[in-house]
């Protein structure tokens, strides 16, 4: 029987967060939320922690504070509420939890992921910043404590699922004996098939309307960019310990089969499912036991046809560079999302074009590549290569 779990969502106020507590509500008798947090949706932070009966709340700063104080209603006894970026790794690592679903989009969100890591935490990986931008020194962590990790982006996670783990979740030091190649797929995003003169005048919300996903409009922008099948190309390096030669991208527009191994025997295991977030997160929660997630049935006999193509590497420059910058090292895959993440903010502000996203990308590789580096070996230097990529991004978005 699965034993009971106090999880700790970081970002419970986003999509990932909401379907995390869609789970667990389903699952009292084994699951209950310890403590949640948010950066901006305060007033929803509330609401989600007085139906939870969290214990702890973590807000980014006193108006914050003072905002969930302001909603929470007259009578009722107020949660713990913690306050600033310490509070979230140090709430992370607190002993009352079991289980930390790292779901903070961005680098903010390392800190914490890296904080459950270390306190051996069971850690449910749906923050891509903590193996692209530490991916040797948070999986050495995971392996120092004994933590759990478990992915959950639908990708990794049904990777995770297509492979020999044997009850076990923890930290590859190698590829697992007999695979070939892991095949991730990618839906191709709203412009497969535009005309690539066309990108230009792309808008944000055109860029934002994914065909197969409802997903927050950063993580949008970065499937129509593909550059987050580049990330994911990082992590599952980290993840599987497998060589970037062995790990193959497939534009696959119906979203259905989530991503695939190939063994040596030339067996190829796919997971499928319908594209809902509720899957991989409860089969992290659950493992190694499969619990209700509230999906439904997918019916194959509609689905008619599922298509497999090559991706055009012209169409999306950054996929491109984020095989550039796993070829390159730690220092190049931190400047590749740190840039990204400055010039998607841009874009959606609509300070640059569409276009502009992968060329500034590129600026920030190409800096970074001319440059000597000892290592990345703490999250202080990370964390500072990060912020000085961000500042040099900022300028050339506001030189365009």
């Amino acid at each position: 029987m699965m034993k009971f779990q106090r999880v700790y969502v970081l970002g419970s106020t986003g999509s990932i967060g909401v379907n995390t507590l869609d789970v667990i509500a389903r699952h009292p008798e084994t699951l209950s939320v310890y403590a949640l947090s948010a950066y901006s949706r305060i007033e929803q932070l509330a609401a989600q922690a007085l139906a939870t009966g969290a214990a702890v709340v973590v807000v980014p700063d006193e108006p914050a504070r003072r905002r969930f104080t302001a909603a929470w209603p007259a009578g009722r006894t107020l949660p713990e509420i913690r306050v600033g970026a310490a509070a979230l790794a140090d709430t992370a690592a607190d002993s009352q939890v079991s289980t930390v679903m790292a779901a903070i989009v961005g680098a903010a969100g390392l800190p914490a992921a890296l904080a459950a890591a270390k306190a051996g935490k069971r850690v449910l990986l749906a923050n891509k910043e903590a193996l692209v931008a530490a991916g040797a020194l948070f999986m050495k962590t995971v392996r120092d404590s004994g933590a759990e990790l478990l992915p959950i982006d639908s990708e990794h996670n049904a990777i995770f699922q297509c492979m020999p783990h044997f009850g076990r979740a923890g930290a590859a030091t190698h590829p697992a004996k007999g695979v070939r190649r892991l095949l991730l797929t990618a839906s191709g995003g709203p412009f497969r098939t535009t005309l690539l003169e066309k990108l230009t005048d792309v808008t944000p919300d055109q860029a934002c309307a994914h065909p197969n996903w409802r997903m927050g409009r950063k993580i949008s922008v970065d499937s129509a960019t593909m550059l987050n099948k580049g990330l994911e190309v990082i992590e599952a390096h980290w993840l599987f310990a497998m060589p970037l030669e062995r790990i193959q991208v497939v534009v696959h527009p119906q979203s259905m089969v989530h991503s695939m191994v190939e063994y040596d025997d030339g067996s190829i295991l796919a997971q499928l499912g319908q594209p809902d977030m509720r899957t991989p997160i409860a089969y992290g929660l659950g493992f190694p036991e499969r619990i209700a997630s509230g999906v439904g049935l997918l019916a194959l006999t509609s689905l008619g046809r599922l298509d497999f193509e090559e991706p055009n590497l012209d169409r999306f420059p950054c996929l491109r560079l984020s095989f550039e910058a796993l070829r390159a090292g730690q220092a190049s895959c931190v400047t590749l999302n740190a840039a990204n993440e400055i010039a998607v903010d841009c874009f959606l502000k609509q300070k640059i074009r569409y276009t502009e996203i992968s060329r500034i990308i590129e600026r920030c590789l190409h800096r970074e590549v001319g440059r000597v580096r000892s290592g990345l070996d703490s999250l202080e230097e990370i964390l500072a290569l990060d912020a000085e990529t961000r500042s040099f991004a900022s300028q050339l978005c506001h030189v365009k």
